[in-house]
């Protein structure tokens, strides 16, 4: 009887092998190496598959040991081909840096580090400062601050901070100025606006010997128009809302600056 051999090898329990046919239906058996030498003798055996009439055909490996695959056409007319190969096993869960793998991500206002210190009017100091673009606020922005603020954190943001009259330049300027952390979501609306330009400038100067101490916040944008609008930005540690929840930044955020006082 003419037929496919393919030799898996020691396998893994639980490792998948598909087999594409090309051509007609065929007999797809899955062996352990004692029931493929009784196959291959013409004597009974066991096996796991059976007559394929779609493909490919996929089988799980039962458990650990040396596996083959035969193919044969088992008295149905035509010639029978086929490719065997064995599926790559689930990757490692996708795992980010902690925040506090960065060491000066968090900024504090009583240590002067390797830059000159800011001297500020007296008031409020701020733990998060949140640069976004307007049209952010109700999808993220917003939300983002609330849950800072349930985790107890003082957060400038606009919304909380700006009262009519109030002077926009100086507002910005002492909340950048006097917040440990800068928050940036970046959005096509974030790329295209003028005071989002300006806070950004702001937060980058409070930089310390080059070191982060912003967190980007990738907002339905790829890694692609993020390097467009700004190289260095991209390379930044970030969280994207495309992978994380606004209460799960949040979180790692407060952990952060907790973990600091």
């Amino acid at each position: 009887m003419k037929f496919i051999h393919t030799d898996l090898g020691n396998r893994k329990g639980g490792e998948v092998v598909e087999v594409t046919l090309s051509g007609n239906s065929a007999n797809v058996r899955l062996m352990d190496s004692s029931n493929f030498q009784s196959y291959k003798n013409g004597r009974q055996h066991r096996y796991y598959g059976g007559h394929a009439k779609k493909s490919p055909v996929r089988l799980k490996i039962p458990r650990a040991g040396h596996w083959h695959v035969a193919v044969d056409a088992g008295g149905y007319p035509g010639r029978v081909n086929a490719s065997v190969r064995v599926l790559p096993g689930p990757l490692p869960a996708f795992t980010e840096a902690p925040l506090s793998s960065v060491p000066s991500l968090y900024q504090d206002h009583h240590e002067s580090g390797a830059g000159v210190p800011i001297t500020v009017e007296p008031g409020k100091e701020y733990d998060v400062f949140i640069s976004h673009a307007s049209e952010d606020k109700d999808e993220v922005v917003r939300p983002l601050a609330e849950a800072l603020r349930n985790e107890g954190l003082s957060v400038w943001y606009d919304d909380f901070e700006l009262r009519i009259g109030d002077s926009l330049r100086r507002k910005i300027d002492r909340g950048v100025a006097t917040s440990k952390f800068g928050v940036i979501v970046l959005s096509e609306m974030f790329f295209k606006k003028g005071w989002t330009n300006y806070e950004l400038d702001g937060l980058v100067t409070r930089q310390n010997t080059g070191e982060q101490i912003l967190l980007p916040i990738w907002h339905n944008v790829t890694k692609k128009q993020v390097i467009e609008y700004s190289p260095s930005l991209a390379d930044r540690l970030a969280r994207s809302t495309a992978t994380h929840t606004i209460e799960e930044i949040a979180s790692e955020i407060a952990a952060l600056i907790h973990s600091k006082e």
